[in-house]
């Protein structure tokens, strides 16, 4: 068990770096990660997507708190519009820890995947910061609802992120960067907005699969519902040290070519997912 600690360890640095490097969301390298991690380690096959999902949400709410707090002492967090979005996104991702637990890991398996060839595709056609295919659609006017929606626009829109979150383990930054960029939000103040909405995602995604997962009669030791604590303790250590050196690298690194790179190995990882058997 020290050895797989170690693992978990450095699945959170080389996390933290990305993060800090790209900002991509931990969940899309934590999920994968554990996923083949518990697999090695005999858990019960028909848990593995749901420990790594509800694992990899844990770790995201303490790496949260860091992200928060750098974004807070530059200035460019929003605070009403992350506020605006909580409610949604709260309930939004309790209802997806709920369909998680209803699901077979085949199926959530399935939809990570496609989720993580959606976010690879993405990074791979994007144009420039900010410049995503959800911009895209917004010069033909799909997205232009969100702006006039007011409350219950942005109640509805942290719904979505909160459900598609909570199903991939994401702390949903690759949902809500690009739907604040396509309300006009700064793309600096987009990222550091979504690292605030990314806290009430992790909590309740955290309390979800806790609860969802209490008193399952095949939970490895040391896990609480569907949350290897373990695992949370290396991925949140590491995530949390490292994410400062990949936001170090991100200024003397081509991040553009690196997120074309990244972007091309979700592709890969998404494809592999689909077709691997649990």
């Amino acid at each position: 068990m020290n050895e797989i600690f170690f693992i978990y360890l450095g699945i959170g640095a080389l996390t933290g770096v990305l993060a800090g490097l790209l900002g991509v969301g931990g969940g899309l390298v934590f999920v994968p990660s554990l996923f083949y991690c518990f697999r090695v380690l005999g858990f019960d096959q028909g848990l593995l997507l749901h420990l790594a999902l509800g694992t990899s949400l844990a770790a995201i709410f303490f790496i949260s708190l860091s992200s928060i707090r750098s974004h807070h002492r530059r200035g460019a967090l929003r605070w009403p519009l992350a506020l605006q979005l909580a409610p949604g996104i709260l309930l939004g991702t309790l209802f997806g820890a709920l369909v998680a637990d209803h699901l077979s890991t085949l199926w959530l398996q399935r939809f990570f995947a496609l989720f993580a060839i959606g976010v690879g595709l993405q990074m791979l056609l994007s144009y420039g910061d900010g410049d995503t295919l959800l911009n895209t659609l917004d010069k033909v006017h799909l997205v232009k609802c969100h702006r006039n929606s007011g409350r219950l626009g942005q109640s509805l829109a942290g719904a979505v992120i909160g459900l598609v979150s909570a199903l991939t383990g994401i702390g949903g930054g690759s949902l809500t960067v690009p739907f604040l960029t396509a309300c006009r939000v700064p793309i600096r103040e987009a990222v550091a907005t979504s690292s605030a909405c990314g806290l009430p995602i992790a909590l309740a995604g955290t309390a979800g699969y806790l609860w969802t997962g209490w008193n399952h009669p095949l939970l490895p030791p040391q896990s609480f519902g569907y949350i290897h604590w373990p695992a949370v303790a290396g991925l949140a250590i590491a995530g949390v040290l490292s994410a400062p050196f990949g936001a170090y690298l991100a200024h003397t690194l081509p991040t553009r070519l690196l997120k074309r790179f990244f972007g091309l190995l979700l592709v890969i990882l998404g494809a592999r997912m689909i077709s691997l058997t649990p």
